[in-house]
């Protein structure tokens, strides 16, 4: 059975390798390892056929390194355990550490990853894990803190006919074919930033063909694609741009853009878990206080979605984005706490208040803690002024409310029990 043209050509070293020139260009971090030959743990975030696997690849080749290989998707924690114990073996004899590449590491469950632990803090194997993924959300945090992150890109335009050029020159089938380069739209569309996409594309394309003499259209791609339409659905793509440009238009307002882009979302295969969690971050990060109740309905929405799934999540989906972008905005709480964790980062442990302190003791009670506490409950309007802040940080506003209604109401509220302590919204 004949190879994909992607495995075909697959390269071998740097120098064949197209794109992600922001890694393995003259000054890209992993073409400096590889030239010094000291490499160390990482894992290779990006969407599907951008070069993940073969850069892991290429990169055991170069430093003539042993290679272990495993797919998340078939492998157990028995699998793990008995790669690693052949890689320990094999680097007793090996004064370099091997090779452990994890395709679609973000799969393995907890156990499978701590399972990696012990290797790779101690050096027994090099892990290069590759995943579509978020890996602040999908790798814990002890296999995240070992490891470096480098994002890979969708493909450019400009790389994948490179990819073309290369492949007409260096293939033994596509040389058979004279390939003219007439339109690109729908060439570029298919594919999605997808180099695999892009050459399995190709591939259909002369593979059906009944003449060697090959003009690339629009009309040719589409009419291929429409013969063959589960060859290229686009189930599992991540388009990273597009939650980018989502949560943006969310941020500003725009329902009919936000609209857009969840279904640009739903149509490429996109895990409805994964929009329903950035609805959340969402209505925390850019709403907030403005109106709390965004965050409640985030909450139901992913708690809905996780128990419906596809494709009726789509209009929970719907209701929620709409309803977010609708809804006046403010980032008070999220810029509050980040000021807050500066503060702290700055003044360090300052001493809680005396009369704040928890008592439970009598040598505590002697010494003044608790002492002078006003309980709240027992004044008018349950407030009383007293001090919270420590006293290096008594006079310092951090909390700052927005222009917004919500807001507005929250702020004449603490003027009426704090004075001027919390300002004035302009």
């Amino acid at each position: 059975m004949l190879a994909p043209l992607a495995d075909r050509i697959r390269p071998k070293n740097l120098d064949d390798y197209i794109g992600q020139q922001h890694l393995v260009g003259p000054n890209g971090v992993l073409k400096k390892m590889i030239e010094s030959g000291n490499i160390s743990s990482f894992i290779l975030w990006g969407p599907p056929g951008v070069g993940k696997t073969t850069l892991a690849r290429i990169i055991s080749n170069q430093l003539d390194r042993p290679f272990y290989s495993l797919s998340a998707i078939q492998s157990g924690v028995k699998d793990v355990r008995d790669v690693l114990e052949s890689a320990k073996k094999n680097s007793f004899f090996e004064k370099k550490s091997p090779i452990l590449f994890i395709d679609e590491i973000h799969r393995f469950s907890k156990n499978q990853q701590d399972s990696l632990l012990g290797a790779v803090e101690n050096g027994s194997v090099v892990l290069i894990g590759a995943t579509t993924e978020n890996p602040s959300f999908e790798v814990i945090r002890p296999l995240l803190s070992r490891c470096q992150v480098y994002t890979l890109k969708p493909q450019e335009d400009g790389d994948l006919l490179k990819l073309l050029d290369r492949a007409m020159k260096i293939d033994e089938i596509l040389k058979q074919y004279d390939i003219e380069i007439e339109e690109t739209n729908a060439l570029f569309r298919f594919a999605g930033g997808d180099a695999r996409k892009f050459l399995n594309i190709i591939d259909l394309i002369t593979s059906s063909s009944d003449s060697k003499k090959l003009v690339i259209t629009d009309k040719l791609v589409v009419d291929a694609l429409q013969e063959n339409p589960m060859a290229y659905d686009k189930t599992g793509e991540m388009h990273y741009d597009l939650i980018s440009a989502y949560i943006k238009s969310i941020r500003g307002s725009d329902p009919d853009a936000a609209i857009y882009y969840l279904a640009r979302m739903i149509s490429g295969g996109e895990d409805p878990a994964f929009i329903a969690r950035r609805l959340l971050i969402s209505a925390s990060e850019d709403i907030g206080l403005a109106n709390p109740n965004a965050l409640l309905l985030a909450n139901a929405t992913y708690d809905s979605v996780m128990k419906i799934g596809w494709p009726e999540s789509r209009i929970i989906l719907a209701e929620t984005t709409i309803y977010l972008a609708c809804c006046d905005k403010s980032n008070s709480a999220y810029s509050a706490i980040n000021a807050a964790l500066a503060l702290v980062q700055e003044t360090g442990n300052l001493p809680v208040p005396l009369h704040l302190r928890n008592a439970p003791t009598k040598l505590m009670k002697d010494i003044g803690y608790g002492v002078d506490y006003k309980y709240s409950h027992s004044y008018e309007n349950n407030f009383v002024k007293q001090q919270f802040l420590p006293d290096k940080l008594k006079n310092t506003s951090i909390w700052q409310p927005q222009n917004n209604k919500a807001e507005k109401k929250i702020s004449e509220h603490m003027r009426a029990l704090w004075g001027d302590r919390y300002g004035k919204n302009e």
